[in-house]
């Protein structure tokens, strides 16, 4: 392994845990209110570059958040083009590289609107949506550069076109549960069901205002995890050979029942602040892993 891909290689992997960081920040501030942590200006904060008193943890929190968010912005813009320089052979380094530089560019402007002028729920729901595409995109990167040692070994499983639209579909549906969770917590839903597995006592409750969008959540999180177990079924009774796609498949299996439970631990913590980052720890990672079965789906042979 040459230096100069060792180097793309750390760099690379700083910049994943770096957007971890950031939509965790993301979450940290909606938990703890603290979007007007610096007032109505940005970039600046307080209208200054750096506050000269920062008397509240709202101010820490969010001051904290744009200066890390400003950072990964830019490291995100260098692994891109870095990326095309250096990978541009392999099919998937352009698409991931536009990807990554827009939708970190859309999440930072999402987040400028939010500040100066105030966002509805759902746009704001929709600025960490933007944020799991942006970590997604720079995930699959750096799993490229590892693949790269491989030659031209590339992981292809050989897929059926049923399945390939089954993974397309888990996908898509994925990410309208993400968007269903961010809106429960930018409506202040999050304890509107009483109770776990049922919602104030019912089965089916009542669906007015905080509790629909709640008990919807629930709903759409449950029918998230059988579908993934009925994929983990399939892939383990019929995909015994494809070792890359079975690993991802399970781990998105752990991942999405460990996201129900860590569901299950915000209501009964009453959304202490660890149960709120679980949850959103557990989402960003389940994301990831299910990106990338959508990119050996596309690389696959029927």
């Amino acid at each position: 392994m040459s230096t100069l891909n060792k180097k793309l290689k750390i760099f690379s992997i700083l910049t994943t845990i770096g957007m971890i960081i950031v939509l965790l920040q993301g979450a940290l501030v909606t938990k703890t209110d603290s979007g007007q942590g610096c007032g109505d200006s940005w970039p600046l904060c307080h209208g200054q570059v750096i506050p000269e008193s920062i008397s509240t943890a709202e101010t820490i929190i969010e001051y904290s958040h744009r200066f890390v968010s400003g950072i990964l912005g830019l490291m995100v813009i260098i692994l891109a083009i870095w990326m095309w320089r250096k990978f541009s052979h392999i099919r998937e380094t352009k698409f991931l590289s536009i990807i990554a530089i827009l939708f970190i560019v859309f999440q930072g402007l999402l987040g400028a609107a939010a500040v100066m002028w105030g966002q509805s729920s759902a746009v704001l729901a929709l600025h960490f949506g933007f944020s799991l595409i942006s970590f997604a995109s720079v995930l699959l990167l750096t799993i490229l550069v590892f693949e790269e040692d491989k030659g031209p070994k590339i992981r292809t499983p050989r897929m059926k076109k049923g399945l390939r639209g089954f993974i397309y579909f888990i996908f898509t549906y994925l990410y309208i549960v993400v968007y269903t969770g961010a809106l429960v917590r930018h409506t202040g839903s999050s304890l509107a069901c009483a109770g776990w597995p049922l919602c104030n006592g019912q089965v089916i409750p009542q669906l007015q205002s905080s509790i629909a969008v709640q008990f919807g959540h629930r709903v759409a999180a449950g029918l998230m995890f059988l579908i993934i177990l009925a994929l983990a079924i399939y892939v383990y009774n019929y995909y015994k050979e494809e070792s890359a796609f079975r690993y991802t498949t399970f781990i998105s299996l752990f991942l999405v029942t460990a996201q129900v439970l860590s569901g299950a631990y915000v209501v009964f913590t009453a959304m202490s602040l660890f149960s709120a980052m679980l949850h959103a720890f557990l989402i960003t990672c389940l994301f990831g892993a299910i990106s990338y079965l959508v990119m050996l789906a596309t690389r696959s042979k029927q």
